[in-house]
């Protein structure tokens, strides 16, 4: 690349319109590529955040599937001594109703 100050040697000193609008033009294309490189840098940022927060929601979703998996099988087991708990009970008042009758 060549150096500003090699470009301003190159123009002519009485030619000072044509210089005045070299060196805007200049001064436009370094501002440019300094945004342009502000832009890259923000951009491979924003990717390296979407990898992590894809990594992340992948773990959560793991996560929340086994949880939802021992959900069901807390749910199934609830109902097993529900089940048995209320067997019970009816022996109970099954038994408690016999010997009343007696």
């Amino acid at each position: 690349m060549v150096a500003k100050a090699e470009i301003e040697e190159e123009v002519a000193p009485s030619d000072n319109s044509s210089s005045d609008d070299f060196h805007a033009l200049e001064e436009k294309v370094f501002r440019t590529i300094e945004l342009l490189k502000s832009a890259r840098e923000a951009q491979a940022a924003a990717e390296r955040e979407s990898r992590r927060l894809k990594e992340q929601f992948g773990g959560r979703s793991e996560e929340t599937e086994g949880l939802r998996r021992e959900v069901m099988a807390l749910r199934r087991e609830r109902e097993d001594v529900r089940s048995r708990v209320e067997k019970m009970l009816k022996q109970i008042d099954a038994l408690t109703g016999a010997e009343s009758a007696r």
